[in-house]
């Protein structure tokens, strides 16, 4: 089948001939795969569905070619971040290979470049990709022309996984007479969590003249517009932690004459696993009872309810409000925790990962000032020790509790991720604790 490959590759400032344009196109944007993302720290939580979870960024590609080929899409867009890093063995590389070859057997193009995560290393150059895949290099920006569907796309991988640089500065010139995307990894001019790599402006890729901007490497859907033009992060295809939460997945896009349809559409790819936050009012609950009462009923309406029944749901609590059970929340937090823990038990396909409880007590007899001076300064010294570990290693010395604990609990306070965790909930506890003072 090497007839399918028809990728005519264009430097900046070369001409090319006139082409008959294409009427309708179909475009499949994903990025941020990260297949075989590791899904640190679950084997730590009891009951935790670690193998769904980890199987679910494989899940999530194959709901990807299998939307793709559903939908008869011209092309599908792949923006960075394929893979999480190096790869522990070479099958991570071969179950992607897999899936494009499923493409390529429908005669689907793929235009993708590399990003920060899966910057070009040995095992990424070393993969031979079929060829209906079109991978950009890292030298500079090219242009992928397939003028028989209508499309000039323009795209640049990473080269290391930092690039400082204003990558999108350098594209080329669009093509007048196709329907132009450029594929890009960036965090524009800087999204919260992320990173700050390749960075532009909204309104700088809009002036390229190009119709769509395919965007990767920020993991939360966004949609800017500017000039005419599209900027989309369609978000990662799979929530990989509780910072990821809520549907994920990838973004259809329908082009009639050049011309963006409507708004492109977000398509769910996540049905393997998703995570959640819910942030549950309990202020009339008077006791423990009410509030695991109001808990259950978010989580049978938000979660249980609307997802597929092989879906595992990750979630984690967050009591709130000015509440008469505050005192319960905080003295019995244990029970509170155990007792919604059991009510998801009963639910298949939940899975409790944290509870929160952020309450504030209806009545206190402190003064509203001193409560918030209070805990400012708790919140302003436990952010100083999470920025300083070994302060917290040397307080946890000196009370001698490490030497008192066996050796498998010793090693809970020389992991960094675990020692942050602790002081945040030690945190927690004495903030509610201040403020439910009466």
């Amino acid at each position: 089948m090497a007839s399918l490959l028809r990728w005519r590759v264009w430097p900046p400032g070369v001409a090319a001939s006139a082409s008959k344009t294409v009427s309708l196109v179909k475009l499949l944007h994903a990025a941020d795969l990260h297949i075989d993302s590791p899904m640190r720290g679950l084997v730590r939580y009891d009951g935790a569905p670690v193998e769904q979870m980890r199987g679910a960024t494989r899940t999530a590609v194959e709901n990807l070619v299998d939307l793709a080929l559903a939908e008869e899409v011209t092309a599908v867009l792949l923006a960075g971040d394929i893979y999480d890093g190096s790869w522990r063995d070479f099958s991570t590389g071969l179950f992607f290979t897999n899936q494009m070859a499923r493409l390529r057997a429908a005669d689907v193009p793929v235009f993708m470049i590399s990003g920060n995560h899966d910057a070009e290393n040995k095992m990424t150059r070393e993969l031979p990709l079929p060829d209906n895949v079109y991978r950009f290099d890292s030298a500079k920006a090219r242009t992928a022309l397939r003028e028989d569907l209508g499309l000039a796309v323009h795209g640049q991988s990473f080269a290391t996984g930092s690039v400082k640089d204003d990558l999108a500065r350098d594209y080329p010139a669009p093509r007048s007479d196709l329907f132009n995307v450029g594929i890009l990894h960036t965090s524009l001019t800087g999204r919260p969590g992320h990173d700050h790599y390749a960075p532009c402006s909204v309104d700088q890729l809009a002036h390229h003249g190009y119709e769509y901007w395919a965007l990767g490497h920020v993991h939360k859907r966004a949609i800017e517009h500017s000039d005419g033009a599209h900027v989309v992060f369609p978000g990662n295809t799979q929530g990989r932690d509780a910072g990821e939460t809520g549907a994920k997945g990838c973004t259809l896009v329908t082009v009639d004459n050049l011309r963006v349809v409507g708004e492109p559409e977000h398509r769910d790819l996540d049905t393997s696993a998703r995570w959640h936050e819910i942030r549950v009012d309990v202020s009339d609950a008077k006791d423990l009872d009410d509030a695991c009462d109001r808990v259950e009923d978010r989580l049978v309406n938000e979660v249980v309810t609307p997802s597929p029944p092989d879906r595992s749901n990750a979630v984690r609590v967050v009591a709130t409000g000015r509440s008469a059970a505050h005192s319960a929340l905080v003295g019995r937090r244990d029970e509170f925790v155990n007792g919604i823990r059991s009510l998801a038990q009963m639910r298949a396909g939940v899975w409790i990962e944290k509870v929160h409880v952020r309450t504030t007590p209806q009545e206190s007899r402190v003064a509203p000032e001193r409560v918030t001076s209070v805990v400012a300064g708790l919140h302003e010294e436990a952010a100083a020790l999470r920025s300083d570990p070994e302060r917290v290693h040397e307080l946890l010395a000196r009370t001698r509790l490490p030497s008192r604990l066996p050796a498998e609990l010793r090693s809970l306070f020389e992991d960094a991720e675990r020692t942050d965790r602790l002081t945040r909930e030690a945190t927690d506890l004495l903030t509610a604790m201040v403020e439910g003072r009466r």
